[in-house]
């Protein structure tokens, strides 16, 4: 398994808490939720250029950069 980045982020109070009852209801923690979500807009825009294991499967996600 790689490394992972750590990164410091900052949250309004409102969304955190958006976050944690979202992450509860589909029993992750709200770091792996916010991951989930990051990877998923990630995808959506195809900005991935490598494998991303998905956080709800096994399936791993092509990932491309963007076109110039």
């Amino acid at each position: 398994m790689s490394e992972k980045k750590k990164y410091l982020l900052r949250l309004e109070e409102g969304l955190y808490s958006a976050l944690e009852t979202w992450a509860a209801h589909d029993l992750r923690s709200v770091n792996a939720q916010i991951e989930f979500l990051l990877t998923d807009a990630v995808r959506k825009a195809g900005r991935l250029k490598s494998e991303v294991k998905n956080s709800d499967s096994t399936e791993s996600t092509d990932i491309s950069s963007p076109a110039s």
